[in-house]
Parts: C-alpha cells; structure tokens; sequence
C-alpha cells in the first residue's frame, strides 16, 4: 500500500483536492492543509490529516515568519509520515513540501488549479521544474508546458 501525502492551501485549492478522496479508500494517506474555521471540517471527515499555520501574502509581516515556520513544520511531518508521493493542488503552502519529497527522491504529482486556464499559478511555475506529474485542467495549456498531462477538470 502506498503512502500517499496530500497538500494544499485552504478554499478552492482543498476543495479541489478533496476530489481525489477516493485514494484515501486504497492507500495510506495523510491530508495537510492550513487550519483556519473553513478547513475545520477537515478533522472531522478525514481521520489523517494535519494542519499549517496559515498566512498569506497579502499581510507580508506576519507571513514572514508564518512561512518559514510552515517549511520547518512541513520537513518534520514529511519525515513522520515517510510518504511515497505528495500530490497536491497548491499553493504556496505546499511548495515547500514538493521540494521535500524532491530532495528525498519521493514523487512530486502537481494538479494545477481549474481557474489556470492561460497560464500556470506562481506555485505551479516553482514546482513545474521538479514534478514528476504535472496535471493542467485545461487542454489549451499544454501548448504552453510541454511535460504537463491534461486530466480534464477534477471535479
């Protein structure tokens, strides 16, 4: 049985994600996303999951030190749970965990968000290098990022 990681920020990112719960049926996994009173039924629904501090850009200060503090939380819970892959739909919360599982020889299967449909997200340009499996939504991207695979829409 694979160990599979799921990451992604908060909203439509998760929701996106969550699309894929039936793999939670066949494999170990280990959902991580950021804890705020959206994510809260998170604990609830998926028995394996875990949460980042959130922060965004939009309140630079705070963020500063929120996303170093999520990069280090992000190593410890990667060497805990030892997964075979991290899949993930974004964004800048699950960056630092694709360079992880990078560094560690562990697959990286990147879904780019639906709402990319002329251009990859700043997440997807910073993991497109180093992803075994980048998944667009949409058809015309590929024309664009010649090692994505188109899956259609997730959900």
């Amino acid at each position: 049985m694979k160990k599979l990681l799921f990451i992604s920020s908060e909203g439509g990112h998760l929701n996106e994600m969550l699309q894929l719960d039936e793999l939670f049926n066949e494999h170990e996994y280990l959902v991580v996303t950021e804890r705020t009173e959206a994510t809260e039924f998170v604990k609830e629904k998926y028995k394996n999951h875990t949460y980042l501090k959130y922060g965004t850009q939009d309140h630079l200060i705070p963020y500063l030190f929120i996303f170093p503090f999520n990069i280090i939380k992000s190593f410890f819970i990667f060497l805990r749970f030892k997964p075979d892959a991290v899949i993930t739909t974004g964004t800048h919360t699950a960056v630092p965990m694709c360079y992880i599982a990078h560094f560690f020889k562990k697959k990286v299967i990147y879904i780019e968000t639906l709402a990319s449909i002329d251009e990859i997200s700043k997440a997807g340009k910073m993991v497109y290098s180093i992803a075994d499996v980048f998944v667009v939504q949409w058809s015309e991207l590929l024309a664009k990022y010649p090692k994505a695979v188109c899956w259609g829409w997730i959900y």
